[in-house]
């Protein structure tokens, strides 16, 4: 195993990357080693440091999941409970009653990606006026939808069972015991944020040469999932409750530890991983599964990965927006040195082409997202999403089609139609885990 290797070119491609600024950290055979590359702010500001924290966007997740499963190993909250035992307010307004946390942890809820805008810093009340309006995409358990507001109402539950703030109990309960100073992106008066300022974040052009400085724009209300700001060392020191190999554990127990990172029936996330358990996302790797989550705050990217098999963890941190193309990068460096660390590539496989049917055309809605499929000749198809245009669709067997994103050329991402099983239509869009359902014709329900 040359991890060496790793490190040593771990700042070239950060450069290559253009990434103002970035973390890396690497648990192995016990040991954990780091290493920092590049500015939190601007060229001849202050450098990043191995304790800078970076808004690390959805591997807040792995934080807010962890935080819901203490609660259940100490009996606080129950897993296949309904929601609405409770909450018993949302009662009136619920279209699902039998929604569970294990479904809002594994994205299996049937709930929109993101929340409305929040006109109130009252979670409370911002989840009361999102249920009123709600449209389920499926019936809960039936499929996997990523979402955001899934994890925001896990953070209400959080809050109802302990009588702490989200923040209060993520530092309490998670960030405390585990030796990590807690700071968060956004939060109310009072709340932990020690450390050092948060790492700003890069809106980067590759193509114009061009790095710009950008403010983090998280809702308050939205914390639960994605506030939290850590450094690459933090998110190893989360990383070793999840290994199964490290320090003695009295967060969760070790059979609920377990059950987090089993696959979910029913929850396919397409276009994201190759598979999700209770807040952990998996990546094949190699003949080893790998856990974890991808992360974006605004112009940062953060990856976390999970080997409970080897007892090893990679953490990559940065403040720009190509930081996921140097994580891609990364990724086969961590290879070529005898670490094949899972990531997901929705574009293996893909091999003929097929024509697409005006039947997948049209109009398909995830909350307020709206996705429009038109086709442009009898071959192509284009995406937009909410009026702006996406990408080009090109069509595979078994309904998968591959993205060319109409800003960046890129072509590594994939989705696909999914049809109704009683009439054979097309019933639904995945992309990037988010279903969206069609809504041009007559409603389907999974």
């Amino acid at each position: 195993m040359d991890i060496d290797r790793v490190f040593r070119s771990f700042a070239k491609l950060a450069r290559e990357s253009m990434v103002p600024g970035a973390q890396l950290a690497i648990l192995y055979e016990g040991r954990c080693q780091t290493a920092e590359f590049g500015v939190a702010d601007r060229p001849g500001g202050p450098g990043i440091t191995s304790d800078s924290k970076f808004p690390i966007g959805s591997v807040s997740k792995i934080f807010t999941a962890t935080l819901a499963m203490a609660l259940v190993s100490d009996g606080d909250l129950e897993l296949d409970e309904p929601v609405v035992d409770y909450l018993p307010e949302l009662g009136a307004t619920m279209k699902g009653a039998d929604l569970t946390l294990r479904h809002l942890l594994s994205h299996t809820g049937g709930l929109a990606s993101d929340p409305d805008e929040a006109r109130t810093t009252s979670r409370r009340l911002h989840i009361s006026e999102c249920w009123r309006k709600l449209d389920r995409l499926h019936r809960p358990g039936a499929a996997f939808s990523y979402s955001n507001l899934g994890y925001v109402l896990a953070g209400h539950l959080i809050e109802v069972v302990t009588g702490m703030t989200w923040w209060e109990a993520v530092e309490a309960v998670v960030c405390r015991p585990l030796g990590i100073a807690p700071h968060f992106v956004v939060a109310p008066a009072g709340a932990p944020r020690r450390g050092r300022p948060v790492v700003t974040g890069h809106s980067v052009n590759p193509r114009l040469r061009r790095v710009r400085p950008v403010g983090q724009s998280l809702a308050m209300v939205d914390a639960p999932a994605g506030a939290v700001a850590a450094s690459a060392a933090d998110l190893i020191e989360l990383a070793r409750l999840h290994t199964a190999r490290e320090r003695p554990n009295r967060l969760v127990s070790e059979p609920l530890l377990r059950e987090m990172r089993t696959p979910v029936a029913g929850a396919e996330p397409f276009g994201m991983a190759d598979g999700w358990g209770l807040g952990l996302a998996m990546y094949r790797g190699g003949s080893t599964t790998w856990l974890g989550h991808d992360g974006n705050g605004d112009g940062t990217a953060c990856q976390l990965r999970i080997s409970p098999d080897l007892g090893a963890a990679v953490a990559l941190t940065t403040n720009g927006s190509t930081g996921f193309a140097m994580w891609q990068r990364l990724a086969g460096e961590l290879a070529a040195a005898g670490l094949p660390v899972g990531d997901y590539g929705g574009v293996r496989g893909l091999t003929r082409t097929i024509l697409p049917s005006r039947e997948l055309l049209g109009r398909y809605v995830n909350g307020d997202t709206e996705y429009l499929v038109t086709m442009v000749d009898r071959g192509r198809m284009h995406l937009s999403v909410d009026g702006e245009p996406f990408a080009e669709l090109t069509l595979h067997d078994g309904l998968v089609f591959a993205m060319r994103d109409f800003e960046t050329g890129a072509t590594n991402q994939t989705g696909r139609f999914l049809t109704d099983p009683r009439t054979g239509a097309p019933g639904w869009l995945q992309i990037g885990g988010r279903l969206a359902r069609k809504r041009d014709r007559s409603r389907a329900v999974a």
